[in-house]
């Protein structure tokens, strides 16, 4: 998977952290996706629109994305730029839902006491660090499980579902030209 790297747009401290807040339950049924990137962090940083980039961060902590998994308000996140979460621990329904939207979710134990809100940092998959550029810092992550990585790789479960079946058809049209 591609390094992502961005700053640190918001540090979301609360433990169990009902991501519903970020756009506000009584919005939650907005279906437009400007609609709700325009309410999105009303509550935590009215200017949180106009100063977030593609490529931004969020940080969390424990148990982040606890409650309902309801995906508007990551909708609204990954309107407004954001391209993952780092949470030291998140929601198991939460994650499911997220790495399903093909969502990058990091699992970073001490990630809140490693990062300020607005500096650089950058998730490399590959060494499975984190590395704060603004302190000169890096920090281990837990390991994406394989279907996970590949199913966050491939943009979600429906486009990893039809990788996965052109492949089979791929492996038994080979199968059946080779007379295996």
């Amino acid at each position: 998977m591609p390094v992502m790297r961005g700053r640190v747009a918001f540090i979301f401290d609360e433990v169990n952290f009902d991501v519903d807040q970020i756009v506000g339950v009584k919005n939650i049924k907005i279906t437009d996706v400007a609609e709700l990137a325009q309410v999105a962090m009303q509550t935590y940083d009215p200017d949180f629109a106009k100063s977030v980039r593609p490529g931004d961060l969020l940080v969390g902590a424990g148990n982040f994305g606890y409650g309902h998994p309801h995906y508007p308000p990551m909708k609204a996140m990954r309107h407004l730029g954001v391209t993952g979460v780092i949470a030291e621990s998140f929601s198991p329904g939460y994650w499911r839902g997220e790495v399903s939207m093909g969502f990058p979710q990091v699992s970073c134990p001490g990630i809140l006491g490693f990062v300020r809100r607005w500096d650089e940092i950058e998730v490399d998959w590959a060494a499975g660090v984190v590395r704060n550029h603004t302190q000169g810092t890096e920090i281990p992550f837990e390991p994406l499980p394989q279907a996970d990585a590949e199913m966050i790789e491939a943009g979600g479960l429906v486009p990893f579902l039809k990788r996965q079946a052109a492949q089979q058809r791929e492996q038994k049209d080979h199968a059946n030209v080779s007379g295996i």
